[in-house]
């Protein structure tokens, strides 16, 4: 009998131990707190170089033309996103608009134009506007209306340019440049069609809105056409009857710019906004779209 009272005693001890020993059980994870882990990683995953999540980042609005210029912005904002900053893109389709929402607060900048249309600009609207980096530049194009080659213009052909000042003085240079009228001597930038001292064959220069000009192309001979309204319309610089020479006047005078307000083209905003436009990234982005109709200025 005491055998076996100590046997019994001797098998429970041996059992406690083993309890002991083994510790408490792991609860089972659950599907919830699986999926929790993943979300979790996946936030730490969106952290960008600067220490903040997509939840996070600085707000950076920017007016633009559709084509070439929110096409390029879209190009810059994963590397804007690399900064720290979520780009927003307005989109305008004319001239104006964007400086005057510049102007009021509503942009932080806008991407459309070249600076001497900024000036003209400035000095028209009473703004007060600056240039913080030159982008690209985009070559002003003579296209085939009614006429297939500039040969063949007869007299009195109608020949549609830009009506905005500094535009419809770029047309009249690559007119020049090609020999069908001659201008002042003189006369650059600030050049109109009042301007013109020979005019052998008594061409008709039509001034209309920019944007207007590729659908004009099937009323008038030919038309000088800005090369992001170019790009829009599907014309292709390849095809214009001429262009203007990369080491022409205009070419390094048209650059299309980054414009912000006066006292904002050192802010941290703007530097990282002309960082991101001006990187290895978006030149070869330039570079393998347009195919020449687009011209990186960096």
């Amino acid at each position: 009998m005491k055998k076996t009272f100590y046997v019994l005693t001797a098998a429970l001890l041996a059992a406690g131990a083993l309890t002991a020993c083994s510790g408490p059980k792991e609860a089972p994870t659950t599907a919830a707190e699986t999926k929790e882990e993943a979300s979790t990683a996946a936030d730490t995953a969106k952290i960008s170089e600067t220490g903040k999540t997509d939840g996070d980042l600085e707000e950076i609005v920017v007016g633009a033309s559709p084509a070439p210029h929110a096409e390029i912005l879209k190009a810059a904002k994963e590397v804007l996103k690399e900064k720290g900053y979520d780009l927003v893109i307005k989109e305008y389709t004319d001239y104006v608009q964007p400086n005057l929402a510049l102007d009021s607060g509503d942009l932080d900048a806008n991407y459309f134009q070249h600076k001497p249309y900024l000036d003209q600009f400035n000095e028209e609207k009473k703004t007060d506007l600056v240039s913080a980096a030159a982008i690209h530049y985009e070559p002003f194009g003579i296209y085939a209306g009614k006429i297939k080659s500039l040969e063949d213009l007869p007299d009195g052909a109608q020949i549609a340019v830009p009506n905005d000042v500094s535009n419809e003085a770029r047309a009249l240079l690559l007119l020049a440049d090609n020999g069908l009228i001659e201008l002042k001597e003189g006369v650059e930038l600030d050049a109109t069609k009042n301007d013109i001292v020979e005019n052998e064959k008594n061409f008709k220069i039509i001034e209309v809105e920019a944007a207007q000009l590729p659908r004009s192309l099937g009323d008038v001979d030919i038309a000088v056409i800005n090369g992001n309204y170019a790009i829009e319309a599907g014309l292709k610089v390849s095809e214009a009857l001429a262009t203007e020479d990369a080491k022409s006047l205009a070419a390094t005078l048209y650059s299309n710019i980054v414009a912000v307000r006066t006292g904002e083209d050192t802010s941290e905003k703007t530097k990282a906004l002309v960082e991101a436009l001006t990187s290895d990234s978006v030149k070869k982005y330039i570079e393998d779209t347009y195919e020449g109709a687009v011209v990186p200025s960096f």
